[in-house]
């Protein structure tokens, strides 16, 4: 008879909005994991989340760390603190995953992906469009040659809205937002490596925070080494919901992925056609995020590589800090410059 294998033990740090997700995601959809723990410096907020979903509560991350009973931690924390705690766990021989953008800075890029080589335990970060149903079977078919040659790529974000534009780092639209769709138009683009970026943006929804380096509106245009051509779109006004798609043009054909709708139901009335939107990314991509976490257990488990890594992570920064050098410098801006 085969014995059950114990669940993977998680500790999370960061009980905010996205890290109450994945500290749910954990404790309620994934029966191979535990929610052990969690740290967070803010006052109670632990408590609140272990209070429902279980584990041990810290104030230190340090703490959380430091304990036996913690198999692997996932870093949900502000992004200025992702490199440090993946540097920390890792020395504590913790296995890693952390949310996207891993590092604001290559060097710090380059900290994060070493620590975790020397230490030799897993680096994932949370790229979740990489396993969303419709994005998977777009790469699937790109890479088994479904659309002949790739020739033109675009990612888009449409985001509904920024509850508090004074609390946004500087150049968040790149950095935390486009993050994303850099990572899928690279991922997309089947090996080509980028080589220009040039990037156009404004501050359109909140224009008293541009002074900040808070932009709300972009248009990236990136050049790949085989002459493809991308462009990834970005906005925080979408008010009929959460919009992220992809499309993939090639020379035997093309791809789409992305779906707006919360569900495939459509209500046909004296009105018209009316579908019911997702109003943001837990909603939209809640099998993502459950998919990304269920492969990182499984890495922790099987000692497998995790197939989104910190080397990627770095590749979509590079373009980030190229769109913004593109900006800072209105102008074109070489791969090979950042």
């Amino acid at each position: 008879m085969t014995l059950p294998t114990p669940p993977v033990r998680l500790g999370l740090i960061g009980a905010g909005r996205i890290g109450t997700f994945h500290g749910e995601t954990v404790a309620l959809r994934l029966p191979d994991a535990e929610l052990v723990a969690v740290a967070d410096p803010a006052e109670g907020a632990a408590e609140k989340l272990t209070s429902r979903l279980g584990g041990v509560a810290y104030t230190d991350p340090a703490e959380l760390l430091a304990s036996p009973d913690v198999d692997g931690v996932l870093i949900a924390s502000s992004a200025r603190f992702h490199t440090d705690l993946v540097v920390a766990a890792a020395a504590a021989g913790k296995a890693v995953w952390v949310e996207k953008p891993m590092a604001f800075t290559l060097e710090d890029a380059d900290r994060a992906i070493a620590a975790a080589r020397e230490a030799g335990v897993p680096l994932q970060v949370g790229f979740n469009r990489r396993f969303a149903a419709d994005f998977a079977a777009a790469h699937d078919v790109i890479v088994s040659g479904g659309i002949g040659t790739v020739q033109l790529l675009r990612s888009l974000t449409r985001d509904p809205g920024l509850s508090n534009p004074g609390g946004v780092p500087p150049w968040t639209i790149y950095r935390e937002t486009l993050i994303h769709d850099f990572d899928a138009l690279l991922w997309f683009a089947n090996g080509a490596k980028p080589v220009e970026v040039y990037a156009m943006a404004d501050a359109l929804v909140a224009p008293d925070f541009k002074a900040n380096q808070l932009l709300d509106t972009s248009i990236v245009l990136i050049r790949f080494d085989n002459g493809a051509m991308a462009t990834a779109e970005a906005n925080f006004s979408a008010a009929y919901g959460y919009d992220v798609r992809g499309e993939v043009f090639g020379s035997a054909g093309m791809v789409v992925a992305g779906e707006q709708a919360s569900t495939p139901m459509r209500h046909y009335n004296a009105n018209g056609i009316q579908q019911m939107t997702a109003r943001g990314d837990t909603i939209l991509f809640r099998d993502a995020y459950t998919g990304e976490l269920a492969h990182f257990v499984d890495c922790i488990r099987t000692g497998a590589t995790p197939s989104v890594t910190g080397e990627d992570a770095r590749a979509a920064l590079v373009i980030a800090n190229a769109a913004i050098k593109s900006i800072e410098e209105n102008r074109p801006v070489k791969v090979s410059e950042v």
